[in-house]
């Protein structure tokens, strides 16, 4: 059973989709990903869990408010505690990858009480790479915002999946997993999120209160990276984090798009984390 329906937030309202059964798992893709961007993790889950997906301020059908507040990670994570509230009767479940991570870092540092266990798996976050590595991953960022400016879609895009070492006419895939399709719904996303929220990747990170709390959290969290993102800038992230809260980092199947690229091995890696933690 699919339930639909939408969650008040400041200037807006929150879509979101729920289905399956079984404990809440909050799962959240990243870039320009809405409620319906990672179908072949979600049909892969829904037997156990019961797996809330959403439309983050400004994606498909949430409005980015009237008058948009900046798009930062906390600002997303603001939106997340409110969907928390609403549909979680406890701590929950969270799984996010990339931006999707990013976001649950900071509603981890922000709101810990609502979280029960966060699966991140690799977060750009750049306040765990060294200084130089900080300046050189903020190069990439920008080069593929103006070139996006300049150039379009195309070209930002090859510039924009160099930051993470995809390289999508080389893809190896699970047998029968594919990408799905590019909908003109996901270009204006990914318009939006270039355009409104890329710069904040650079610009704004957690900073040492959220970290001290995180620190403190830390046995909600698990830091995961894919067995084939060694040459990935949000590899790096994730194992900067790791370092600075020591916690380990756990491997997942595939790349940084691991979770469309192997579907079926990624959600049996997800359950496998989960089940460890008594979920």
């Amino acid at each position: 059973m699919v339930t639909t329906g939408t969650v008040p937030a400041p200037g807006t309202d929150l879509h979101y989709v729920m289905q399956g059964t079984g404990p809440l798992l909050f799962a959240m893709d990243g870039a320009g990903g809405d409620a319906r961007r990672i179908p072949g993790l979600v049909d892969r889950l829904t037997d156990s869990y019961t797996v809330v997906t959403y439309d983050r301020r400004g994606m498909s059908d949430s409005p980015a408010g009237d008058p948009m507040p900046p798009l930062t990670p906390g600002t997303h994570a603001d939106d997340l505690a409110l969907l928390l509230k609403s549909l979680a009767d406890g701590p929950a479940l969270i799984f996010g990858t990339s931006l999707g991570a990013q976001v649950g870092l900071h509603l981890l540092a922000r709101h810990p009480q609502l979280v029960d266990t966060l699966v991140a798996h690799e977060p750009s976050e750049f306040l765990f790479l060294t200084e130089e590595e900080r300046a050189q991953a903020a190069q990439v960022v920008l080069t593929a915002y103006e070139t996006y400016k300049k150039e379009g879609f195309g070209a930002a895009m090859s510039r924009w999946a160099a930051f993470n070492d995809i390289d999508y006419g080389n893809l190896e895939f699970e047998p029968g997993a594919q990408l799905s399709p590019m909908t003109d719904e996901q270009l204006a996303n990914i318009d939006f999120f270039i355009t409104h929220e890329m710069p904040a990747y650079s610009t704004v990170q957690l900073d040492e209160a959220g970290l001290d709390v995180v620190r403190a959290e830390k046995d909600r969290l698990v830091p995961a990276t894919g067995i084939a993102s060694e040459r990935n800038w949000s590899y790096r992230c994730t194992h900067g984090l790791a370092d600075r809260i020591g916690v380990p980092v756990e491997e997942f199947p595939g790349g940084h798009v691991g979770l469309k690229t192997h579907p079926t091995a990624f959600a049996a890696r997800l359950r496998e984390v989960l089940r460890a933690r008594g979920h």
